[in-house]
């Protein structure tokens, strides 16, 4: 964000209207990126693809990045500064690249896991209920019932034997 501000403001006064306008520009361009970033998110979802038109915006803000980070090193002639400033804008531009085939290879996990596929087919969330089922089948008059006996005997998570051993003590309570 510096060295594009640096670029941008072109040498205007510190605190200049010009030299503040300047850290605009970075957040501008970045916000552009991740909302094409997201919409091409939210479109791949519903399979819809994206025009050229998106894509070349795409391909323009990072390239727009990627010029205003490296300008002052290629002015200076400094190869170590380029490959400095070129690295996180190309990171960028790879991951927002690598963002449509992933979108792509997901959406088509998604679509091989529909109704009727048993070898992808979700396994279904069990209820406290079922896991309650479970804990009180389990328990015998010698069980100490703690929330780790409890995530032993159903399989359930830390969060949920918590309560599973309170309504099960509170069982043994009212007996």
């Amino acid at each position: 964000m510096t060295n594009v501000q640096q670029f941008a403001a072109a040498g205007a006064g510190v605190w200049s209207l010009g030299w503040c306008a300047a850290w605009l520009l970075d957040p501008m361009v970045s916000l552009v990126l991740l909302a094409i970033l997201r919409a091409e998110q939210v479109t791949a979802r519903h399979g819809v693809r994206m025009g050229g038109w998106v894509r070349g915006a795409k391909w323009f803000t990072l390239a727009a990045t990627y010029v205003m980070n490296t300008w002052s090193a290629f002015m200076d002639g400094s190869a170590v500064l380029v490959v400095l400033h070129s690295v996180p804008p190309l990171v960028v531009f790879v991951a927002a690249e690598a963002v449509t085939e992933l979108r792509d290879k997901l959406g088509a996990v998604v679509a091989n896991a529909a109704p009727g596929r048993a070898d992808v087919a979700p396994t279904p969330r069990t209820s406290f209920a079922e896991y309650l089922e479970v804990a009180r089948a389990a328990r015998t008059a010698d069980v100490v019932v703690t929330p780790a006996w409890v995530r032993q005997v159903t399989g359930c998570s830390r969060g949920l034997s918590s309560r599973l051993a309170a309504t099960l003590v509170e069982d043994g309570d009212r007996s």
